[in-house]
């Protein structure tokens, strides 16, 4: 999310998948301490492939880094879906020991391409299992982040109600108010597409190619990707357009009050919590790493209790650790879908493009230039 928000930083990568299934025998996940001692001399320099969107505390790095004698070095390879291609086409040799932001819109490209090794991390008992999608485990979740429909609070009121439903969006009240990014071309877009998909389907008398042909006569506004569709679009917070609705993150009002001042004891957005899709970032040891032991120790610093609880103000998602202590802004204004749309990672794979052409074919190439 994406998202994780991580888009408040930086816009999030658009993705893609495959099935999240492997064949063939299955390898049995590795395991060290995350604990080992620091080999004397030189550090050892651990280099870590990601988006360009990961933030993290030096501080909290720093303290890795002091446990293992290492420096890391952080390689930004562009949106998710660039940094997953690059390790692909660098398999034979490499670019990185680590992996970190494939998510579940995008993992099975990777699996199926076996660039992953297993690994049991260490604390990985502690991540609930719907958030732990590969039974091989070759990959271990981080964090997870919400792609939810926000709403300018101002542009609502008595008698004048913001949307509660996916299926609200279409309605007369709400024409020309949304905003929504590209699938082809964003993350939260491609979200927000699947989203559709898993509540109204593929058949019956009402699919989700029909709910896109109603947005358009809702004279929907579609954008390449988020920070247009925030920050130019969307009226609210720190949106400077005239759209009062936008697609964005459960954790969008953290980051409007985060970075306000002073900072205000409401936000000036909500969250639309019907219909949100679920996006998971995993991490993950690339086979044929240089330092291997030092890269599984560094899955396992992952999940540890000073970088889960450094997620939240860092990259406005939730950590994967359920038990991590929140901050209190992030605790009081992220919302959380109790009920997030998924699909199965198989399926998105399978079908992905189809849909992107079928979506296309709905006539939904509006653009705000």
């Amino acid at each position: 999310m994406n998202q994780p928000i991580r888009t408040l930083l930086a816009t999030l990568a658009l993705v893609a998948l495959a099935a999240c299934s492997g064949t063939g025998p299955t390898p049995s996940p590795t395991s060290v301490s995350p604990t080992a001692s620091p080999t004397a001399g030189p550090p050892t320099e651990l280099v870590l492939l990601t988006h360009d969107s990961l933030a993290v505390s030096e501080d909290v790095l720093a303290q890795f880094e002091s446990a293992h004698n290492a420096t890391v070095k952080i390689v930004r390879a562009g949106d998710a879906g660039s940094m997953v291609n690059q390790a692909i086409l660098t398999a034979d040799n490499p670019l990185a020991d680590v992996l970190f932001g494939v998510d579940n819109t995008f993992l099975s490209r990777a699996l199926d391409a076996d660039i992953f090794e297993p690994y049991h991390a260490a604390g990985v008992e502690a991540v609930p299992a719907a958030l732990r999608l590969d039974a091989r485990e070759r990959v271990t979740p981080i964090d997870y982040g919400d792609v939810c429909v926000n709403y300018d609070k101002s542009a609502y009121g008595a008698g004048n109600p913001p949307p509660q439903t996916l299926a609200d969006l279409t309605q007369p009240a709400y024409r020309s108010q949304l905003v929504v990014e590209d699938p082809g071309t964003s993350s939260p877009g491609l979200a927000f597409m699947l989203a559709s998909v898993a509540r109204f389907g593929e058949t019956g008398d009402y699919t989700w190619l029909d709910y896109w042909r109603d947005l358009r006569v809702n004279d929907v506004a579609i954008v390449s990707g988020w920070e247009q569709a925030y920050y130019s679009s969307f009226s609210g917070g720190s949106g400077t357009g005239d759209r009062p609705l936008v697609v964005s993150y459960a954790t969008s009002p953290v980051a409007e009050v985060y970075y306000a001042s002073p900072q205000p004891a409401e936000s000036p957005t909500g969250v639309v919590t019907d219909g949100c899709f679920r996006q998971i970032e995993f991490a993950a040891v690339l086979a044929g790493a240089k330092h291997p032991e030092l890269a599984r120790a560094f899955v396992d610093f992952l999940l540890s209790p000073d970088l889960q609880a450094d997620i939240p103000l860092q990259d406005f998602v939730f950590p994967a650790v359920p038990t991590t202590t929140l901050p209190p802004v992030f605790s009081e204004f992220a919302a959380q879908a109790a009920q997030p749309l998924t699909l199965p990672p198989g399926t998105i794979a399978a079908k992905r493009d189809q849909w992107l052409i079928e979506w296309g074919s709905a006539g939904t190439a509006l653009r705000i230039p």
